[in-house]
């Protein structure tokens, strides 16, 4: 049978619950809440209604948590980037921590040591060294901007679809079950990010604060020249329009590199652009540009264009250089990634005789950065294109002691693999936040390696995996980051060491 949906008045929300949501009790049921936090009074919208526990959003609210604080994006509660700002960054960290030692306790059910504070970030605003933002010729119309157009009727929203809600906008707070949705187009879109949970309409950014303000002249700069010049924006339904993606990558080095994605070309419009942009940001050092003409905005098997520079840019780890070109993975938050690695190469315990495997190596970033205190480097990734940048990095740094194989882990270490490179010491694994598949978590206890550094950005999974590896080996050290302030998002690094006989 299915359960309405309904609304719950002047609900007191008592506790955080993972993935930015916070929880309420009502009649025997838990009900797991966004947009809201600890100690707020609110309404609650329950969309998903079962028998012992309901989700939903707040709707308005009656009373604020003390624990607010005042945010400091003037878009936040529309964008669905940042949503902890309301949260003071120790109780963001606080929660985060909570979060890791509750994964590992209910899904995990292993005997764990005490949890070290989690590392929090000395920057909280200008932390990323990438950002996309995205073309939409229809654009996300916020409270305001609504109630000042003549909307017709079918435009008018539904409650079922209701959009992110701005806790600082008095006007949501007051009609609770009326918050507007975008409006159609016709507004000369917008340039700036998803709205959560809606496809096709973008949120005009005006100031992201999750970059260095060289972002917000390169947008503003595109986008004025763009309506003065009437290039035309996606239509993500219709597959029509010109300009579809901006992808900016800043690093500490001081190097820029901005790829901007097209519908389709345009020999003349696009040197108009490019030229352009470049009189107006005139530190950026590579401009590039890419043709898509696909339905999907991933550029991976697309041939991105070199306009201006090299086409790369170099970011730096401690004294390690890294090769990032516009389809290259790495780590967006530079300063914080070093110290994640430091952690990693500390758990590891490296004295130099270390054969370390490094699995899901990406582009060799963590490989590299611990092979100054390792015997071999061997690292594995499936994507055959990340293992060729892992090479380029390794050669960039002088480092002769490391390989990098394109392939499946399961398939590739099997017993003539260890004999032509020796069998691991330590294995450094950091999997996608799904983990590690089973069969790999067979591989590893069937490898038995005495360490395993088990680096991961979805510490639900990774408890997960802990619990399947427990079979050979017990947790030592378990050390929480923070590298994405002001969301939900934890990254962690686990110390397993292989059990002894009778263990």
């Amino acid at each position: 049978m299915k359960r309405k949906k309904y609304l719950l008045e002047k609900i007191l929300v008592t506790g955080y619950a993972a993935e930015g949501k916070s929880l309420a009790r009502q009649d025997g049921k838990v009900i797991f809440i966004e947009g809201a936090v600890p100690g707020d009074v609110v309404d609650v919208f329950v969309s998903t209604n079962k028998k012992d526990y309901g989700e939903g959003r707040a709707t308005h609210f009656h009373e604020y948590s003390t624990q607010r604080t005042e945010p400091f994006c003037q878009h936040f509660g529309t964008c669905g980037g940042c949503k902890w700002q309301m949260l003071p960054y120790p109780k963001q960290l606080e929660y985060k921590q909570q979060e890791v030692a509750q994964n590992f306790r209910r899904i995990g059910k292993v005997e764990l040591p005490a949890m070290m504070p989690i590392v929090g970030a000395e920057d909280t605003i200008h932390y990323r060294n990438k950002l996309e933002f995205t073309f939409s010729n229809k654009r996300y119309l916020t409270t305001e901007e609504i109630k000042t157009l003549p909307l017709p009727a079918h435009l008018l929203p539904k409650v079922s679809e209701q959009a992110p809600i701005n806790p600082a906008d008095t006007n949501q707070l007051d009609t609770p079950q009326a918050t507007p949705l975008a409006g159609d187009a016709g507004n000369g879109g917008a340039l700036g990010f998803h709205v959560p949970r809606i496809f096709d309409k973008i949120i005009e950014i005006k100031e992201c604060f999750l970059m260095d303000d060289v972002n917000n002249q390169i947008r503003n700069s595109i986008r004025s020249f763009a309506l003065e010049n009437n290039y035309s924006y996606y239509d993500i339904k219709q597959h029509t329009g010109w300009l579809r993606n901006i992808i900016i990558r800043y690093c500490h080095t001081g190097e820029l590199m901005v790829n901007i994605c097209l519908g389709y070309e345009d020999e003349a419009a696009t040197k108009n652009l490019l030229d352009f942009l470049l009189q107006q940001v005139p530190s950026i050092t590579s401009l590039l540009y890419t043709i898509n003409t696909k339905w999907n905005d991933t550029i991976y098997d697309l041939s991105p264009v070199v306009y201006h520079g090299k086409g790369f840019v170099i970011e730096k780890l401690e004294e390690f250089s890294f090769k990032i070109g516009p389809k290259s993975f790495f780590q967006t938050n530079t300063l914080q990634a070093e110290k994640l690695y430091t952690i990693t190469r500390d758990f590891a315990g490296l004295t130099g005789n270390e054969i370390v495997y490094d699995l899901y190596c990406g582009t060799g970033s963590i490989g590299i950065f611990v092979s100054k205190f390792a015997k071999k480097i061997i690292g594995v990734e499936v994507i055959a294109e990340a293992i060729e940048d892992a090479k380029v990095n390794a050669a960039l740094n002088k480092i002769e002691h490391a390989e990098f194989f394109a392939g499946d882990v399961i398939k590739i270490c099997d017993d003539a693999f260890f004999t032509t490179h020796g069998r691991p010491d330590v294995i450094i694994t950091d999997p996608p936040r799904a983990g590690m598949h089973e069969k790999l978590v067979k591989k590893l206890l069937e490898i038995a390696a005495p360490k395993i550094v088990y680096v991961s950005c979805n510490t639900a999974t990774q408890a997960r995996d802990l619990g399947l590896l427990s079979e050979k080996y017990s947790v030592e050290k378990i050390q929480p980051v923070d590298m994405f302030p002001h969301t939900h998002h934890i990254e962690c690094v686990v110390l397993l060491k292989l059990k002894g006989p009778g263990q």
